[in-house]
């Protein structure tokens, strides 16, 4: 079709776009960490055809297991959920890995490639684990629902990334706003389009980051939410 421009939402749209095109310029609205898998030489100066925003923040993934752990102080082994074909996932794990030692926790990964295997693996995992970690990856986006609702079955604190529309059962999101970045996203595409090269915009990471709590699922835990987490808190819903 020979296009101006493509936007290739995630990771292994991104991975796959490049692949096809060096020449075409690239937008990518949300991604993992895109200079470990090789897409941008930095985040501040690219060098190629794409660009974008990547939901990564630095300390990130360790400030979501912090608020899990200060929701449910019992907790001590997280079940972190990851798609083992997904490039992004390994990056998310060994941060997690790198923080879990000073809140006094332990990983189980567990890795999750189609629907079958929430059902499945979380009903094997759930005597073993003390709560969930939902990584970044559009797969567990398409699953949250599932996920959410066998945390629920299984009484398991649950943290998420960012929040989605149809995702109402999750204990708590904490990360970026995902609308604001397609918006954002909509702006390198203009500038693009108006003659910027995608090597000399940098990658943006987020600006702000919000803290949801789900009070209806902790109810349906049983699970009292401090006082401190709701004043930090920028939403509560029920």
């Amino acid at each position: 079709m020979n296009p101006d421009l493509l936007v290739a939402d995630a990771t292994q749209a991104a991975l796959a776009t490049q692949r096809a095109t060096h020449t075409i310029p690239i937008v990518v609205p949300t991604s993992g960490d895109l200079v470990r898998v090789g897409l941008v030489k930095s985040l501040a100066h690219p060098g190629g055809n794409l660009t974008g925003l990547t939901l990564m923040s630095p300390g990130l993934i360790g400030k979501r297991l912090a608020v899990l752990k200060e929701m449910a102080p019992h907790v001590r082994t997280v079940g972190v959920l990851f798609n083992p074909d997904n490039p992004a996932a390994e990056p998310q794990l060994k941060e997690a890995q790198a923080a879990v030692s000073q809140l006094e926790l332990r990983l189980q990964p567990i890795p999750i490639r189609q629907p079958n295997d929430i059902d499945r693996l979380l009903s094997s995992y759930a005597r073993r684990i003390d709560a969930v970690f939902v990584t970044d990856d559009p797969i567990m986006d398409d699953f949250r629902t599932s996920i959410g609702a066998m945390a629920i079955k299984n009484r398991l604190p649950s943290v998420c990334s960012y929040r989605m529309p149809e995702d109402r059962s999750c204990l708590m999101w904490y990360g970026p706003d995902l609308i604001g970045m397609y918006k954002r996203a909509a702006t390198y595409v203009s500038k693009i389009l108006n003659g910027t090269k995608p090597a000399d915009l940098p990658v943006e990471q987020p600006a702000k980051l919000s803290l949801v709590i789900n009070a209806k699922t902790a109810g349906d835990i049983g699970l009292a939410i401090p006082p401190s987490l709701l004043l930090s808190a920028d939403e509560v819903v029920h």
